[in-house]
């Protein structure tokens, strides 16, 4: 028993019949057409007589050849096209069996690769969350006892000394806090990085023992959340720094273009969410204004007493960021 011809075989098993049958339903339709015609032309001119078949012209052979062969040629011609059409149908459903095998294979692969990626993305968003939160608890922990002093000294920035004088009997206990060190004012101006920063929070405690200094930082939280929940984190952010002599100019009162590089926040879609925020929302806008002034207030003060470097510092701080954000949206610089 002769064995079946197999024909190669894809991947997508499409292929499993021959690409070309040899003989088909047409060629073998177009062969009994012929024979029939060839046929009915050998009876035609075998009942005729000797004196009507031909009258021995070249012309008269010439049209006795096309009327038996012109038929058959056209029969073929038509089985040719027949054929290159069913060719033509089968390579189109197999390129669309093809096609959509791998369309598919696409999109089960792209599943898979979804339901791999999303647990671990939604962990990740679960964290970075979870550290927000313990972040934010802890600095409203910190802040409630600052809010709470009925009386207010002047913000000092200086190193701490090792050695404190003895203070007189009946001396305000909030005179008897140390001075906040110009370090750890800018720390706190930071804010911890992550909930495990000790230092960070050991700053941000010692700051807000100062009134002034706790209502600079309680302004700057309630600004960054606010503005976090329009997807703005200063962290984002690469601000252009301005140079020491700018802030001090700035903090003498100086306005206009020779202050304008402290706007250096040049984040096109941080500063179109902000400015949208600030006149749609009248929250928003009152805690960036009440912030502004606590800020103006603060470098005015800070920029006497401090070094270009510490200037510097202070100038990359998620606060003086956000400074730099609501400063031109509000012309703060102008």
């Amino acid at each position: 028993m002769a064995e079946k011809p197999t024909g190669p075989k894809t991947s997508l098993g499409i292929f499993d019949k021959s690409y070309k049958e040899r003989v088909t339903r047409i060629e073998i339709v177009a062969v009994i057409l012929s024979v029939i015609w060839l046929a009915l032309c050998s009876i035609f001119f075998l009942s005729l007589g000797p004196a009507d078949r031909s009258d021995g012209s070249t012309i008269s052979f010439m049209l006795v050849m096309l009327t038996i062969f012109l038929p058959v040629a056209m029969i073929w011609v038509a089985a040719t096209a027949a054929r290159a059409s069913k060719v033509m149908r089968e390579e189109s459903q197999r390129l669309q069996v093809a096609v959509d095998a791998m369309r598919h294979a696409y999109v089960a692969e792209s599943q898979n690769r979804h339901a791999v990626a999303e647990p671990s993305v939604a962990k990740k968003l679960e964290e970075i969350a979870s550290a927000q939160r313990k972040t934010e608890l802890a600095l409203v922990a910190l802040s409630k006892p600052a809010v709470a002093e009925p009386a207010s000294k002047p913000l000092v920035l200086e190193p701490e000394p090792d050695d404190q004088a003895a203070l007189p009997l009946g001396t305000p206990a909030e005179d008897m806090t140390p001075p906040l060190g110009a370090v750890d004012f800018i720390r706190a101006l930071n804010f911890p990085d992550t909930a495990q920063d000790r230092d960070g929070f050991a700053a941000l405690r010692r700051a807000l023992k100062d009134r002034k200094a706790a209502q600079l930082i309680q302004a700057a939280q309630d600004v960054l959340t606010l503005m976090s929940h329009d997807g703005i984190y200063m962290d984002d952010l690469r601000p252009d720094l301005a140079r020491p002599e700018i802030w001090r100019r700035f903090a003498e009162g100086e306005r206009g273009r020779s202050v304008g590089m402290l706007g250096g926040i040049r984040d096109r879609s941080s500063l179109a969410l902000t400015s949208a925020r600030m006149k749609n929302d009248p929250i928003f806008r009152d805690a960036a204004h009440h912030f502004l002034r606590l800020f103006d207030k603060m470098i005015s003060d800070f920029a006497d007493r401090a070094t270009d470097g510490q200037l510097t510092e202070l100038s990359n701080t998620r606060t003086s960021r956000a400074f730099m954000i609501l400063g031109r949206i509000t012309g703060t610089f102008d």
